[in-house]
């Protein structure tokens, strides 16, 4: 892979990057508030890039023009040359003249060793290193969805630590929460936060090996592949038929019902439910309100 090569990959690399960072698709990799980072890492790619290619065409310049330089140079030493031949003592003229009547061959022969010193054989780049694209089309082909209910049930909630504290909620009967939040009061403030209160929550809905369905928002520390879920149990007024994967917003009450998750044996709080109703996936599917 030669530098054209490289910088072509490098511009592809970072336009691609830039793309995810500028549209959603980001998001199905990262937390948003890496948004910035992204930008900037791409910008970076795409410079360098230019920057290679700007460099490699100096290079082949300032090459070209040494080798006018030389050609004239050349041409210029010939004429005195052959006038100090024609000035030299006659033993001298004819060793000249032996020198020119030498046979051809003999020059080109010296002359070949002298290349062969001079320019050595050119060593071709392992073709391998093209397996570096790979990884830059299934950036720009692939675009895998984000975690779902099938990496949730199989792995270990990420409520496994009291929060530090819980901020009043706000006035009203019917309070909207994110699942985390709720989670954690269920879990640790033992409903004392919500008791008497209908609760709003919108999530992904999960069924582990017995049908039991769970509401689920994967929580990042940095980027989907440390994600962890969140899940919290549903009880009472649940629909028959229930399609995993799907997003649902349910509204209901605090139950002291909880459960071990058998991965890593953290708690499920549940919720008793009264209303469930299909929403439209968010535009992040991550939850930013966790904090490890």
């Amino acid at each position: 892979m030669n530098r054209q090569a490289q910088a072509a990959v490098l511009f592809l690399t970072g336009g691609a990057i830039l793309h995810a960072a500028l549209t959603d698709l980001y998001l199905r990799y990262v937390k948003a508030g890496l948004q910035p980072l992204l930008v900037a890492a791409g910008v970076v790619l795409i410079a360098t890039a230019v920057a290679t290619v700007w460099y490699e065409r100096q290079a082949v310049r300032v090459s070209d023009g040494d080798d006018i330089v030389a050609e004239a140079a050349a041409r210029t030493e010939a004429p005195a040359r052959t006038e100090a031949l024609a000035r030299a003592d006659a033993p001298d003229q004819v060793g000249a003249l032996a020198q020119v009547d030498a046979p051809a061959d003999l020059h080109e022969h010296a002359h070949t060793d002298a290349d062969a010193d001079t320019h050595p054989h050119a060593h071709h780049e392992p073709r391998i290193s093209w397996l570096l694209v790979l990884p830059l089309l299934a950036l720009i082909l692939v675009a895998p969805p984000a975690l779902g209910s099938y990496s949730a049930m199989r792995t270990g909630t990420a409520l496994q630590k009291q929060p530090w504290g819980f901020e009043d909620l706000p006035a009203g009967e019917t309070v909207r929460l994110n699942l985390v939040d709720y989670a954690g009061r269920a879990a640790y403030d033992h409903g004392r936060s919500l008791n008497h209160r209908h609760i709003k929550i919108a999530g992904l809905l999960a069924l582990d090996r017995d049908g039991t369905p769970y509401l689920v928002r994967m929580a990042l520390s940095c980027c989907a592949a440390d994600a962890q879920p969140v899940k919290i149990g549903l009880t009472g007024r649940i629909p028959p038929v229930l399609r995993p994967d799907s997003w649902l917003e349910v509204t209901g009450t605090y139950t002291a019902k909880q459960t071990k998750d058998p991965v890593n044996d953290g708690i499920i709080p549940f919720l008793d439910v009264t209303e469930v109703k299909p929403v439209k996936a968010p535009r992040d599917p991550y939850d930013e309100s966790w904090n490890g």
